[in-house]
């Protein structure tokens, strides 16, 4: 065989072979080249980060400064939905994390979260700190906590999903060793794990667009403290996106059920649907889809100027005063919003104490409801604070219409706006 011909079946053996790996990472990407940080920028803090052989192995490592703030280094490329996974060692007295669907403020932003003992708090955070999902990497022995693979909201909302009552996923980290980190998130469904532990999976209708990064936690100490991450790959998945379900203008797709009056109102901050009844009337007034829907997140901008309302969803349209038998996420105005009724039916089946209420409902101003009704699961949120949730209802109804509703036999005004649901791009 010739010099040439040997050359030509050697680039087809390496083509065939480059062929058989990316078959094999079944559409897996690195994220890290293992030579240099290129794709990666920092954001906030200026902890250390070098490209290092460890364990045999090309490793990104952070290294604190002390009194640095909290340190990331991030993806240039933003990603949706997605699966990724990775690898992390850390010093046990180093708190740490992963960001995923991540931002930086734009400006000094207000944030409302629940403290410690769930009160609500409101806190500034200042132009360009970065904020988002984090997958929790929790070593300290000193709070015995071992919420490794917990949802956290950096710079927002706080904890999401902790691991207080997930025994398995707390043991499943391994101090001093290397461990194994995955997170699915695929609309508003997240999933976590942690070397091959299930920590969280749930249902919240944050961010569903960002970049990931690594943390470099911030602390006071001379000495520095390291944490380690390698191996890092992603399959990208696509995107989600809110799409309306009401076009702000007509009635298209929609129609009433008898029971007070519906206008839709024009206005320089978004179109709205006005609804008013008097106690005289009896009839349940309903805005309704003309559509069935089965599995979704959906979520409306909602103010309850007076009486009981609700978003209804899944239900079936009867006649009579009622006129549907189905679930409604509360609303009201002044108690029980976010909790779950299902009328013609079990009545209430999760209902907040008043307390819980005021932590999240804004009394004669637009809240934000969002329901994910996915299977047997059902989870509300208002203003990003879970509400109510079903993780296995069996008797609920699967499928049907979505409704906004003015309760009988009340005085009733009420205004929506904003009716969107959450749809896969393709």
């Amino acid at each position: 065989m010739t010099r040439t011909k040997s050359f030509i079946t050697c680039l087809a053996l390496l083509a065939m072979s480059s062929a058989v790996v990316a078959a094999d990472d079944d559409g897996f990407v690195p994220l890290f080249n293992g030579k240099n940080l290129d794709g990666f920028i920092q954001h906030n803090g200026k902890a250390k980060y070098t490209v290092e052989t460890v364990d045999g192995q090309p490793a990104i490592v952070g290294r604190t400064v002390p009194n640095e703030p909290n340190s990331f280094l991030c993806t240039e490329k933003d990603y949706g939905d997605f699966i990724l996974e990775l690898e992390f060692k850390v010093d046990p007295d180093l708190n740490c994390g992963v960001q995923f669907r991540s931002h930086t403020y734009e400006k000094d932003t207000q944030i409302e979260y629940l403290d410690g003992r769930g009160q609500r708090q409101v806190k500034t955070f200042e132009k360009g700190r970065v904020y988002g999902y984090q997958y929790e990497i929790d070593p300290d022995p000193k709070r015995n906590r071992w919420w490794t693979g917990g949802l956290y909201e950096e710079a927002g909302r706080g904890w999401l999903v902790d691991l207080s009552a997930n025994e398995p996923a707390r043991k499943a980290f391994k101090q001093g060793q290397w461990n194994a980190i995955r997170v699915e998130a695929v609309g508003d469904h997240i999933r976590t794990w942690i070397n091959g532990v299930q920590a969280v999976d749930a249902r919240d209708p944050g961010a569903i667009l960002g970049f990931i990064g690594l943390q470099v936690h911030g602390v006071k100490r001379d000495d520095p403290l390291t944490v380690m991450y390698r191996n890092l790959r992603i399959k990208d998945l696509g995107k989600h996106a809110w799409k309306p379900i009401w076009d702000g203008k007509t009635t298209e797709g929609w129609e009433t059920m008898p029971g007070g009056q519906w206008k839709i109102v024009e206005d320089k901050d978004g179109n709205y649907i006005h609804g008013t009844s008097p106690a005289s009337d009896k009839n349940h007034g309903m805005f309704i889809t003309k559509q069935p829907y089965k599995d979704f997140t959906l979520r409306v901008k909602a103010k309850i100027n007076k009486g009981n309302s609700g978003l209804y969803f899944r239900v079936e349209k009867r006649k009579g005063g009622v006129n549907v038998a189905g679930f409604q996420a509360e609303l009201d105005a002044t108690k029980d919003n976010g909790g779950l009724y299902e009328t013609s039916g079990r009545a209430w089946v999760v209902k907040p104490t008043p307390e819980d209420v005021k932590k999240w409902w804004k009394v004669g101003q637009w809240n934000e409801m969002t329901v994910s009704a996915h299977g047997t699961r059902v989870v509300v949120h208002v203003n990003g604070f879970k509400t109510a949730e079903l993780p296995n209802d069996e008797k609920g109804r699967r499928e049907g219409f979505i409704a906004l509703q003015m309760h009988g036999g009340q005085e009733m005004d009420v205004m929506f706006k904003d009716i969107e649901m959450l749809v896969a791009e393709k």
